[in-house]
């Protein structure tokens, strides 16, 4: 059985983006084992359930600490050697960049990297930022360069700005929409009755444009627009980009919006909306949140960018307005309030388009070819 070994910063991100792949690659024969940072017991209790062998590292998903970073290399480095895995599976900037240090020194013969979008250091701006950006394009070209290896990517663009910037070659690289969504539980309902229902769901951070969306709430209902305002999702402190708990807070109480918090029912949320909005900025893969939204049959209001775009075609199963472009989405998210037909007419469109491009099934089979490639051609 050859070892596999993920890779990966946080096991919630672990548990909702690869816990389904990691369980196919164990039905195919693989011995699977699961490394992440250990600050979530709830999450790293699910990993356990699941029969997969756990790893904790002291790796924090946005620390800067020097001599954190160290520590989690170093621990990244003696896991590598101890372990000894077949073929590695590195997810996350952190993971890519450390994890393919360790493969570099202790000969992993086989490496699947895989960037789930650019993030906020690609597109935070500022002095700062741009300094950490010039270090994790030199890092990148050193730890996505493995002899024996594979770079996925969710969207075209990602890749092309890698292969641009010199950071990767061409001929080493796949692009894999997404991390893939079970169509058998992210299912198509009928609208609900009553007033419509438009979804913010996710991170709360900044960049995923939770600002835009409650203004354009604001706007609407100061246009006596009829429709309500939900966010469902979560802050993450670690993040310098979340939004304050108490920056929702009052929000709800102003009338704004209404604050669902974090849900794990998402099928049942998305049931009980009519239109899911994401209008990010942020570096994004192909957003899970727009593929389970289009999967459950919504049409999509959000922003003409690298990822969104990958899901949310406009004019067919959404509209896609400018970043920042405020009264553009202002406009799309008026114009699917008020017509109904368009709004049911966009989203049997998405589950089309979440059906052909995005499910598990697609995404598990097309990661495991690449495994059995690169381990068939290892030296």
């Amino acid at each position: 059985m050859p070892r596999l070994l993920y890779l990966v910063n946080i096991p919630r991100f672990f548990v909702s983006h690869r816990l389904p792949l990691a369980l196919a690659a164990r039905d195919a024969g693989y011995d699977v084992h699961v490394a992440t940072s250990n600050d979530d017991a709830v999450h790293v209790n699910t990993i356990l359930k699941a029969g997969l062998p756990f790893h904790p590292l002291p790796l924090s998903q946005h620390g800067t600490n020097p001599q954190m970073e160290v520590a989690t290399i170093r621990a990244i480095d003696r896991l590598y050697g101890q372990l000894e895995p077949d073929i590695v599976h590195q997810v996350t900037i952190k993971a890519i960049l450390y994890g393919g240090m360790a493969a570099r020194r202790h000969r992993v013969p086989a490496v699947v990297n895989a960037v789930s979008g650019l993030g906020s250091i690609f597109t935070t701006p500022g002095f700062k930022a741009a300094l950490m950006r010039g270090g994790a394009k030199t890092a990148y070209q050193l730890a996505l360069n493995h002899p024996n290896s594979y770079t996925i990517f969710q969207n075209p663009d990602d890749k092309a700005l890698f292969v641009r910037s010199g950071l990767i070659a061409e001929a080493r690289t796949r692009v894999i929409k997404g991390s893939g969504v079970d169509m058998d539980i992210f299912q198509p309902q009928p609208e609900p009755e009553g007033t419509p229902v438009v979804l913010f769901a996710g991170r709360l951070l900044w960049q995923k444009g939770v600002g835009e969306f409650v203004e354009a709430a604001k706007a609407l209902r100061d246009a006596d627009v009829q429709a309500r305002f939900v966010i469902a999702g979560y802050s993450e402190p670690s993040s310098p980009d979340a939004v304050p708990p108490e920056t929702l807070e009052a929000w709800q109480a102003s009338g704004a919006i209404e604050w669902w918090g974090k849900r794990e029912d998402m099928p049942t949320v998305f049931a009980q909306s009519h239109i899911v909005c994401l209008p990010s900025s942020y570096g994004e893969g192909v957003p899970k949140v727009l593929i389970e939204a289009a999967a459950c049959g919504r049409p999509l209001v959000t922003t003409d960018s690298p990822g969104c775009r990958e899901i949310a075609h406009h004019e067919d199963n959404g509209l896609l307005v400018p970043v920042g472009d405020g009264a553009a989405l202002v406009a799309a998210l008026r114009r699917l309030i008020e017509n109904p037909t368009l709004r049911q007419q966009m989203g049997r469109r998405s589950r089309q388009i979440a059906e052909r491009e995005f499910s598990l099934e697609h995404v598990c089979s097309a990661t495991l070819a690449l495994y059995t490639e690169l381990l068939e051609r290892r030296s």
